[in-house]
């Protein structure tokens, strides 16, 4: 679940706020021109649109402001050859590199977990020089990230060099950063699918306003991808596109890679039988109760759950401003020596409020896709933080509502990056573009 990439690329700087230049400087940029560094305030007919629901607002009035798009700022211009250097250096395939690409941030309304009114952030990325005004859209969905700053639409790391290769294809390309990550409020809510499931439909919402504003317009059929934790978002964003959650949009090619969709048949069994490797399990664990915690009432001191001395850190190390880098040192190198006897148990044989929070989480492959939907489950026999089984047991599930998914296992040599680099040269040539 892990994209130890990120954690060694550097933070993109981040780009000082100029005035707005209007629409037809706009569309100038999105065709030919590069991004102009400008902050474009929301319009005063969509901020009235865009007002928070009060405690007493109908679901009809909160849906109508969730996905309102309150700044599009330019992040710049990527030239074709820049986009294909950062991907060789990062062992990704650039071959169907074309355009140069504009990126930008956007911030957006969206809900938390419990269904309370915040805000969001994203990266949208857009090819140059196309000429075309309809473009097909592809969400990518990013892996386990401790650090906000490593999120797409702040940090000049992995993803957002996936999403600029989408968008140099011919792609309008959509990241968002989830709740918690990027310039989002309060902490993360880590692998809680359904909200970051919600936060990314909502980010999509916002990144249809934004490319409108921009001059051109996304399709409204959408290709859904991401990377480990990633894969479970995409899955899940695929789910409630398929169930009508939006009319404007509909799922198209679904193509995740090492998504943890199966926490409680396969993830957590895998830590406790050699599949998961051990400091991967460690910090897993570490990050998944802490912020499960403040969702539901797992325990009520971290001393319940964690030995000493990790109980009076391990709260504060997975508060978003910490990498992953810094938190491993802090931790153990074994669940043994992580968990108190107890909590080890009953990770073991989950029961109660746990099992209930696993099986949540577990449901994002439970849906029926409709005809047309071509979902491809990218895995690897050699992965050891997302054991194979997640996906098997994902296909056998949509197989039972009658999908046709296609497994395909980049190999038992293939490590979890790796099942992602190997995996990447078919995303890039199969996902719908401009040709």
């Amino acid at each position: 679940m892990k994209n130890t990439t990120q954690q060694h690329l550097p933070r993109s700087r981040r780009l000082s706020r100029g005035v707005a230049t209007g629409a037809a400087l706009l569309l100038t940029a999105l065709t030919t021109a590069p991004a102009v560094a400008a902050a474009h305030p929301l319009p005063a007919r969509q901020a009235e649109t865009a007002r928070p629901a009060t405690a007493q607002g109908t679901a009809a009035r909160t849906a109508a402001w969730r996905g309102s798009l309150l700044s599009l700022i330019p992040l710049g211009r990527q030239h074709r050859s820049r986009i294909v250097d950062q991907a060789r250096q990062t062992g990704l395939d650039a071959h169907t590199a074309r355009h140069d690409v504009a990126n930008y941030r956007l911030t957006y309304r969206t809900i938390t977990a419990d269904g309370r009114p915040t805000t969001a952030s994203g990266l949208l990325s857009l090819p140059l020089g196309t000429g075309r005004h309809r473009l097909p859209a592809v969400v990518h969905a990013h892996g386990t990230l401790a650090y906000r700053g490593y999120a797409p639409s702040v940090g000049d790391g992995l993803d957002r060099t996936v999403s600029m290769l989408y968008a140099s294809a011919g792609r309008a390309a959509v990241a968002p950063d989830y709740l918690g990550l990027g310039t989002g409020p309060g902490r993360h809510p880590y692998m809680d699918a359904r909200s970051a499931g919600s936060a990314s439909l909502d980010m999509l919402r916002a990144a249809r306003t934004a490319t409108s504003r921009l001059g051109a317009t996304l399709d409204r059929r959408v290709s859904l991808t991401g990377f480990s934790q990633g894969g479970q978002v995409a899955m899940e964003l695929a789910r409630e596109l398929g169930r009508g959650a939006d009319p404007r949009f509909r799922p198209g090619t679904v193509a995740p890679v090492g998504g943890p969709f199966d926490l409680d048949g396969s993830e957590l069994p895998g830590m406790f039988d050699g599949r998961v490797s051990p400091r991967s399990a460690v910090f897993y664990v570490s990050f998944f109760l802490t912020a499960q915690n403040r969702l539901h009432p797992l325990y009520r001191s971290p001393r319940e759950v964690f030995r000493a001395p990790y109980a009076d850190r391990v709260e504060a190390l997975f508060d978003g401003e910490h990498p992953a880098e810094k938190i491993a040192g802090k931790l153990p190198g074994r669940l043994e020596d992580l968990l108190t006897d107890t909590w080890y148990q009953k990770l073991r044989h989950p029961s109660g409020a746990l099992l209930t929070v696993l099986r949540a989480n577990d449901r994002t492959c439970d849906w029926t896709p409709a005809r047309g939907v071509r979902i491809t489950l990218y895995t690897a026999g050699g992965d050891h933080d997302v054991p194979m089984a997640n996906s098997i047991s994902c296909a056998k599930e949509l197989r039972a509502h009658g999908a046709r998914p296609t497994v395909v296992d980049q190999g038992a040599d293939a490590d979890h990056f790796t099942s992602f680099r190997r995996s990447q040269p078919s995303l890039a040539r199969d996902l719908p573009r401009i040709r």
